[in-house]
């Protein structure tokens, strides 16, 4: 059964055709024209025929686990566009291009929110006003997709023996997750993909009277904060170099004092979050390295492994230098285990439609 899997991020669309492994893959950077760029990749895809079509939606509201896509479900995504703009608008052109050009080719929505629907409700609340609760302002987490296939892989190349982990997302958005038994009870993100760790060019958690603070003394308005908090923050902002932690790396090894201080933050915000993470699960079994810089970046994964050696931690240096694929960096004598993950969101998706489609 072929799954066309689209994935649109803020500012770009990757595409794979799934036919029990990926058969094909592209990635476009959308440009001005997002939806000129959405209809070019679809109408890319080999073959043509598909025998359904699963979106990636980053932000699900209250969806708690993945669906059909109805008018009505089209219209729930649309409203949820609010708390993830860049997102959800471009995954919105991707199901009405693809409802066009594959008619009667069923689809499906795999929110990335869905798989933290089992978070307690204390980790879901925020501690202002009960009345936000109540009107849908709640940590809703993300990168779900990502976390559910991350913790179940890291089950299986430890045999079952890891009730407790930490799923360490670090790409150009960044996220952990708490996960006990399979389930998410706890993530580093809340009401939208800004909150939580530092990333690439987003600021992530900051004292909420800082924009106040620039409202008030005419330093910024609505827009420009909005700007200013996804876009200019991060690595970037601490840098002034780039959001890429490639490019970090780099400079740092060269002297850059600014690169130096973005790549310490960064690590810093890393290993307090994954601290706050161990003490909701009560301890940890094992901790997993996944995404861009989750799998690439062996100075990232040293640093935060040497900061968080309170936990038990004993990474392997040798190992973790030349880890390529799915692999543990831990000693053998670590109370925990340190594994890095290749993550398969496409798989996931996909995985997802097959399960609806049998059902």
């Amino acid at each position: 059964m072929r799954v066309l899997v689209l994935n649109a991020g803020s500012s770009s669309l990757k595409a794979a055709v799934w036919d029990s492994g990926t058969v094909w893959r592209q990635s476009v950077d959308l440009g001005p024209a997002p939806n000129d760029a959405v209809e070019r990749v679809l109408r890319s895809v080999p073959g043509g025929a598909v025998n359904a079509v699963g979106h990636r939606v980053v932000n699900g509201g209250e969806f708690q686990q993945s669906t059909p896509i109805s008018a009505e479900v089209r219209a729930a995504i649309a409203r949820a566009a609010e708390f993830a703009p860049e997102h959800n608008k471009l995954e919105l052109a991707g199901i009405d291009t693809a409802s066009r050009l594959f008619p009667g080719v069923p689809q499906f929505a795999v929110f990335d929110t869905a798989f933290h629907a089992s978070m307690p409700d204390e980790a879901k609340l925020y501690p202002g006003p009960y009345a936000w609760f109540e009107r849908g302002i709640r940590r809703f987490g993300f990168h779900g997709i990502s976390h559910r296939y991350v913790s179940r892989r890291a089950a299986e190349m430890l045999g079952g023996r890891a009730a407790r982990l930490i799923s360490c997302h670090l790409g150009n958005g960044a996220s952990l997750a708490a996960v006990r038994d399979g389930k998410s009870i706890d993530n580093t993100m809340g009401f939208t993909p800004l909150d939580g760790l530092m990333m690439g060019t987003r600021s992530g958690s900051v004292d909420p009277s800082i924009p106040i603070y620039l409202l008030r003394h005419g330093m910024a308005d609505a827009e420009g904060l909005d700007r200013m908090l996804n876009e200019e923050s991060g690595l970037k902002g601490v840098s002034g170099i780039s959001g890429d932690m490639r490019e970090i790396e780099a400079a740092r090894a060269r002297g850059d004092g600014r690169a130096r201080l973005a790549f310490d933050v960064y690590v810093h915000r890393l290993c307090r979050e994954a601290g706050g993470m161990a003490a909701s699960l009560g301890g940890v079994d094992a901790l997993v390295f996944t995404a861009g810089i989750g799998e690439n970046s062996a100075a990232v994964r040293a640093a935060a492994c040497a900061q968080l050696a309170f936990l038990g931690v004993e990474l392997d240096e040798e190992t973790n230098g030349k880890c390529s694929g799915d692999c543990d960096i831990a000693t053998a004598s670590s109370r925990v285990r340190v594994l890095v993950v290749k993550t398969d969101e496409d798989g996931e998706i996909a995985r997802e439609c097959l399960r609806l489609v049998a059902r």
